[in-house]
């Protein structure tokens, strides 16, 4: 079992920055790729970014440039560092280790999935 816990989400104002950070606890040693995913009102949940154990990553086409996710040299956590914040940014972000993660940058959708109850970022003025 993987428990992952999201913290550091907020109200910020368009152009602002926030970095989220999800707490990795459990039996991380299987997990292979961890990663960010948000959920506006009325959409799917989309892919933010990703990272696997060797550090290769992936991001979501609206956000590159302007979001950076890293983890600690434990795998005890890992962060989502945003800037440049828009309104259009607003969701419920989630932190996910696992199958959907190892997928996003593999192409491969195996093993176990894990995810975070969700921390809510608001951008607005």
């Amino acid at each position: 079992q993987v428990q992952l816990v999201e913290s550091g989400g907020g109200l910020v104002q368009p152009g602002g920055s926030l970095r989220l950070s999800c707490a990795v606890s459990g039996t991380i040693s299987s997990i292979y790729a961890m990663g960010w995913y948000r959920q506006a009102p009325g959409k799917q949940r989309e892919l933010v970014a990703a990272i696997t154990r060797g550090g290769s990553t992936k991001y979501a086409d609206s956000l590159k440039g302007r979001c950076t996710i890293f983890s600690d040299n434990g795998r005890t956590a890992v962060y989502l560092q945003m800037n440049s914040l828009e309104p259009e940014d607003t969701a419920v972000y989630y932190c996910n280790a696992g199958s959907t993660s190892n997928g996003a940058i593999t192409g491969i959708y195996s093993g176990m999935d894990y995810w975070g109850k969700g921390t809510l970022v608001t951008v607005s003025a």
